[in-house]
């Protein structure tokens, strides 16, 4: 072997890393919705936490990635513990097969027919047809499928490309010395720790074993037990992802350490006396790609079948390890962590801006029931309430403009501009509920009165409005387009109502039954009464732009009474319900 050989063996691992890294990303891209379905399917349910968790792995590729989103979600609140504890484990099932597509190189035979399964026959034309798709696909499903062939194909090639530069060490004495060496399943345990843990990808790390495997210099008995510390290498990663998040999520990366540790302890114990007491001469032959994916998939799920019913014995020994702390903790709302995987992140999102549309929703209410009662009772949870409004526009701004960043689909990035626009409309409806409660406050120290039909045409437009900032948060939570389309027709009734009260109010005026003074706050509460109309208008704007995919609000407004057939009967459905 000499240093050319040593330039294709390094060339040929990169374009092998680089390969699974970019066919890893496309395929979590291109799965996208499809991972946001498994993430809904996470319960408290065994058979299914396992399921998820395989499923999500085979999808990334990776079982480290799995575990730091698994950490990600405790971290956010959205998985509890012994949930985790179930997805690890069919991660870790999850991750064989890269093993069981890696080996697909390791097929020799004359047989034409056969010829044509092993990679470096059909890889060039999934190459080709990637290509094609990357340079001229218009959307952006067509450019990850591309970018998946692409990457797949890269794999493939840097798989080969590192099995004939290596082949040449079967001729090398200190190599076979080497290997020789690891026959001590100990130190082939932690050769298999300490490669993976540098790597961070036990998918990697059996790929390397495979392409190793050409040489014929490595037994059966010696890739075992470094399949086995590949498992405990690939913990690295999560345990790194666990610093500075909650207790239940260090206690996440723990069960993951500690199922892979026990898991290695009783399977080595089980390999040591079968291979000194009954001594199978398959231990001794050449392993293979087949035979290295076949041991790592039977190490995995033997793992699995011995630790699935002991969950509750590995989360205890979990919160042993990772005691209470003193103080009570909060979630992290956002976790960085979870920006690896963008459709994951958004659903997130999704559910944090449901939780500031209720915030903002309840704020107004409370403002409105203070104005129609001149009570201060709810003002100071009114101010709470804008308060945290902003916090989460703030969070989530942030959060949206650095999920942008990442690489998504087109379905993911028209739904994170429609996220942009609606925190800012939620902000706005919970500032316009303060603006109402000061206006109480103006009418209760100046000792300002309304008339009697001034206090019912307020009612009337109060009620109007409790309607429509509903039907707006019911339009997003729900997706309901239906319901997006009917807040146009009771948004023009508002717009109407306010200049029909400002009319009232002016004749009023002149009969001398209210001050100037009351139409000054008159005006005012009218004011933020219609902006906050206005603001459920554009909410329902963003679902409809949403689902045409254009997220053009003008064009929508535009076209809205063409689209909606119920326009005119909605709108008069609405002024007879809410006539003064």
């Amino acid at each position: 072997m000499d240093i050319f050989d040593i330039l294709s063996m390094i060339g040929g691992l990169c374009l092998f890393l680089f390969g699974m890294n970019v066919m890893g990303d496309s395929l979590e891209r291109r799965a996208g919705n499809g991972l946001k379905s498994l993430l809904s399917k996470l319960t408290q349910s065994k058979p299914k936490g396992f399921l998820t968790g395989l499923g999500v792995t085979a999808v990334v590729q990776s079982s480290s990635a799995t575990t730091v989103m698994v950490v990600g979600f405790v971290n956010s609140g959205i998985m509890t513990l012994k949930q985790a504890i179930n997805v690890i484990m069919g991660a870790n099932v999850g991750t064989t097969v890269t093993a069981w597509i890696l080996s697909l190189s390791g097929i020799s035979s004359d047989n034409m027919w056969v010829k044509l399964l092993k990679p470096t026959s059909f890889t060039p034309i999934l190459a080709l047809i990637g290509t094609i798709f990357v340079m001229f696909g218009k959307s952006s499903k067509k450019k990850d499928t591309g970018t998946i062939l692409l990457g797949f194909a890269t794999l493939m090639f840097g798989m080969d490309t590192m099995s004939g530069a290596v082949s040449g060490l079967k001729d090398v004495p200190q190599f076979q010395q080497l290997f020789i060496l690891f026959k001590n399943p100990i130190l082939g345990v932690l050769a298999g720790a300490v490669l993976t843990a540098i790597i961070q990808s036990s998918s990697a790390s059996v790929g390397i074993l495979q392409a190793l495997s050409s040489t014929g210099q490595i037994t059966n008995a010696a890739a075992i037990p470094i399949i086995m510390g590949q498992n405990i290498g690939t913990c690295a990663t999560a345990m790194l992802s666990s610093m500075g998040t909650t207790k239940n999520a260090k206690r996440a990366a723990v069960v993951h350490l500690a199922f892979n540790v026990l898991g290695t302890v009783f399977c080595l114990i089980i390999f040591t006396l079968i291979a000194n007491i009954a001594k199978p001469l398959i231990l001794n032959e050449g392993a293979t790609q087949l035979s290295i994916a076949l041991s790592h998939t039977a190490f995995n799920v033997l793992c699995t079948a011995i630790m699935l019913p002991l969950s509750s014995f590995l989360e205890k020994i979990a919160i042993k390890l990772v005691p209470d702390a003193k103080k009570k903790e909060e979630f992290a709302e956002l976790d960085p962590r979870l920006l690896t995987t963008p459709p994951i992140a958004l659903q997130r999102c999704n559910d944090v801006l449901i939780t500031m549309a209720e915030t903002a929703m309840e704020g107004l209410d409370k403002s409105l029931d203070s104005l129609l009662n001149l009570d201060l009772t709810y003002a100071e949870e009114i101010r709470i309430a804008e308060d945290k409004t902003d916090h989460f526009e703030d969070i989530l701004g942030t959060y949206l403009v650095k999920l942008n960043e990442m690489k998504t689909s087109d379905d993911d990035s028209i739904t994170i501009s429609k996220l942009l626009k609606l925190i800012g409309d939620y902000e706005r409806i919970s500032d316009h509920s303060v603006n109402i409660v000061e206006s109480v406050e103006e009418v209760l120290e100046k000792g300002i009165q309304f008339t009697e039909q001034g206090k019912k045409e307020l009612k009337v437009i109060c009620s109007a409005l409790s309607e429509i900032v509903h039907l707006a948060y019911e339009s997003f939570t729900e997706n309901d387009i239906k319901k997006a389309y009917a807040v146009e027709p009771l948004e023009q009734l508002i717009d109407e109502l306010k200049d029909a009260l400002r009319n009232n109010h002016i004749t009023r005026l002149k009969a001398g039954e209210c001050s100037i003074e009351a139409g000054f706050v008159w005006s005012d509460i009218l004011t933020n009464l219609e902006r906050v109309a206005d603001h459920c208008e554009n909410i329902a704007l963003c679902i409809i732009d949403g689902e045409a995919m254009n997220m053009n609000a003008h064009e929508a407004l535009r076209s809205l009474k063409k689209v909606n057939p119920n326009f005119e009967e909605q709108y008069n459905s609405f002024k007879q319900k809410y006539s003064i």
